[in-house]
């Protein structure tokens, strides 16, 4: 009787196409396990778990840090707040914008009166590049225009500063008296 004949094709596990299924089944498996333990001890301590404990990841923490700074309260019996300074306004936003209560003229006592009064708050501080009362570098170059063109301008308007320092109410001489007022103060 004879022998069977072994095929070497069949016994080497390599080759052997159900074999070389189990093994990359068993091998895809394995792969899986070790990320998920390898995911598992890098979130370790800031896991699910740890956080439940932790104090700072409270509601009231969470909700300490994520609270605006600062709150608004208007008190009602306040007096009204001064006018802000003017700003470069589009034709579209001006109309937006309703025209500002007039105010009274200052009293007759020249320009120092009515600077005090309307233009102190921008030529005071220097607000949106408004020439300061007394700095004669800011006020060199419009001193060269002459008189003449700075009390145009100021009637008129110019640049962020509005017709008459914003009171439109405010009689010609007095506009005047207050450029004057400016100008002697830095000759």
């Amino acid at each position: 009787m004879t022998q069977p004949h072994h095929d070497v094709i069949e016994d080497n596990i390599e080759t052997h196409p159900v074999r070389l299924a189990i093994g990359v089944v068993i091998g895809a498996i394995a792969l899986i396990v070790g990320i998920l333990m390898l995911a598992q001890f890098a979130v370790g301590a800031y896991g699910a778990r740890s956080l439940k404990n932790d104090a700072s990841m409270s509601t009231e923490a969470v909700g300490k840090r994520l609270a605006p700074v600062a709150k608004v309260a208007i008190d009602p019996n306040a007096p009204a707040p001064a006018p802000a300074a003017a700003s470069a306004i589009t034709p579209v936003a001006a109309a937006a914008i309703p025209p500002a209560p007039a105010k009274a003229a200052p009293a007759a006592g020249g320009g120092k009166a009515t600077y005090d009064a309307v233009c102190a708050a921008c030529h005071g501080t220097g607000v949106a590049g408004a020439p300061k009362l007394g700095d004669k570098v800011a006020w060199a170059p419009r001193l060269k225009q002459g008189v003449d063109a700075m009390h145009a301008s100021a009637m008129k308007g110019k640049g962020a500063m509005p017709p008459k320092g914003g009171n439109l109410t405010l009689p010609d001489a007095e506009v005047n008296a207050a450029v004057d007022y400016l100008l002697a103060a830095v000759k």
